[in-house]
């Protein structure tokens, strides 16, 4: 039985072709890929990439200026922050989320639309695998095409769970029997008729935005389309802690606010969501609310 895609760059020795993290003694991080007969050069001295290929992960080498580097592959987070970049990538927190709260399974069949550079394509792949489904619509041609270099160099091939179209999701979005969707856009709202129609009752709906005024927006409009339950809102953060014997203390930086998630659930055809029982704030939908329904939404008080 063969290895699924991109296996076996994740374990053994180190071979020609795999990447390799290097940490220096103060934590900083240098990533190539092994070539033989090549070297690595740093301020700090050069070593030869002969002198990990073979080698065990986890190994210890040392340059000419007699400094050790920590040598082993970088993980999927390490990978999508160093990449080359076309846009700005999923961060691996929001990544995180999305595969746990989209509940992306071994199988599924997902649609993705907003490529970007392929943070988040490689994600959705590794979790739906080979006998999944992932197809990706990305805008911009250049988009696309730095997403799939990426993707491909993480799994060592093109995958055969994925197809990347570029276009449109509105005008080119044909798939049906839809388990997820995942829109990384601007307007996701524009998105939600034709996403609502490839839906399998129960499939989820992730959208991933920036600002508050497209959260607002994104989650009006998945109630005003009337056929998703209850969106549900959220972002995360993360803050590391510094931990040496009795020095506990959190780090002075952490990872703040990258974006918001949205997620609902489809509807079967021809069911209305039970109404919400708690009662929106008092002038959440007065007279300076211009969202989706415009003022009309004042009478949900």
């Amino acid at each position: 039985m063969s290895e699924p895609t991109g296996a076996a760059r994740r374990r053994g020795p180190f071979k020609v072709g795999d990447q390799v993290q290097l940490t220096d003694p103060k934590g900083r991080h240098h990533t190539f890929t092994l070539e033989a007969g090549k070297n690595f050069h740093t301020h700090k001295g050069s070593f030869p990439h002969d002198e990990l290929i073979g080698a065990p992960e986890g190994s210890v080498v040392r340059t000419t200026g007699n400094v050790a580097y920590l040598a082993l592959r970088p993980l999927l987070p390490d990978y999508v922050l160093s990449m080359p970049r076309g846009a700005a990538v999923v961060y691996p927190k929001d990544a995180g989320q999305i595969l746990a709260f989209g509940d992306i399974f071994p199988g599924a069949r997902v649609v993705e639309a907003g490529v970007g550079s392929g943070a988040l394509s490689t994600f959705l792949l590794r979790a739906i695998g080979e006998q999944g489904m992932l197809h990706s619509y990305e805008r911009r041609e250049d988009f696309a095409e730095i997403a799939q270099q990426n993707v491909e160099r993480y799994f060592g091939s093109p995958h055969p769970a994925w197809q990347l179209t570029v276009g449109d999701l509105q005008d080119n979005l044909t798939d049906t029997d839809v388990d997820r969707v995942v829109l990384d856009m601007l307007a996701p709202w524009e998105c939600l008729d034709v996403v609502s129609k490839a839906l399998v009752p129960g499939g989820i709906l992730c959208a991933y935005v920036a600002t508050t005024t497209q959260l607002s927006r994104t989650v009006e409009s998945i109630r005003e389309i009337g056929c998703f339950a209850e969106p549900q809102p959220w972002e995360s953060m993360i803050r590391n802690w510094h931990v040496e014997g009795l020095a506990v203390r959190p780090d002075h930086r952490m990872i703040g606010h990258t974006g918001f998630l949205v997620t609902a659930r489809r509807l079967a055809d021809g069911v209305e969501a039970p109404a919400r029982r708690r009662r929106p704030s008092k002038g959440a939908y007065g007279e300076d609310y211009d969202g989706p329904g415009g003022r009309s939404g004042a009478s949900r008080d």
